[in-house]
């Protein structure tokens, strides 16, 4: 079975301006099943095609299963099956021998930055880069799925 541990932070973005962001990649995700008890994922990165299937979080933990897919095959299910989607710069970042994702949303997400850190266990240690700001794993607003629903750019919107 696969196995998920990740935290999120926010990210300070005059910090994150002065970051040195060495690798990066485009990201177009969208949603065939998304519920609090499982996500099924359709992910185009650059040139590459996967489909990811998660199951319920508890505490940073979930089940994740991910498998590669032809590029074609992710951009059909983007455009012919998909009920919600995203798209975001990802940056790769190591910092103090782990890597950090750094998400920039766009689109009706633009403006929100999503750092994340995946572990090997939930009490694993690790030190924050300096241009992390706030936890939000508990926070459901900020997961992937919850943002191609309930995009950032509406939030402010009563």
């Amino acid at each position: 079975m696969g196995v998920e541990i990740e935290r999120k932070f926010l990210v300070n973005k005059e910090k994150w301006s002065q970051a040195i962001k060495e690798e990066r990649s485009f990201f177009r995700q969208g949603y065939i099943v998304s519920d609090p008890e499982r996500t099924i994922r359709v992910r185009l990165i650059d040139s590459a095609g996967f489909i990811t299937i998660k199951g319920l979080t508890v505490g940073a933990t979930r089940t994740e299963y991910e498998y590669p897919i032809p590029k074609e095959d992710a951009q059909q299910l983007l455009d012919n099956f998909c009920n919600s989607e995203l798209s975001k710069i990802r940056y790769f970042i190591t910092h103090d021998n782990k890597l950090w994702e750094v998400d920039e949303f766009l689109g009706n997400n633009e403006g929100l930055i999503v750092a994340e850190i995946e572990l090997t266990d939930e009490n694993e240690p690790f030190s924050l880069p300096d241009w992390v700001d706030t936890e939000v794993t508990h926070e459901k607003k900020y997961s992937n799925s919850n943002l191609a629903i309930k995009p950032y750019k509406n939030w402010n919107i009563q």
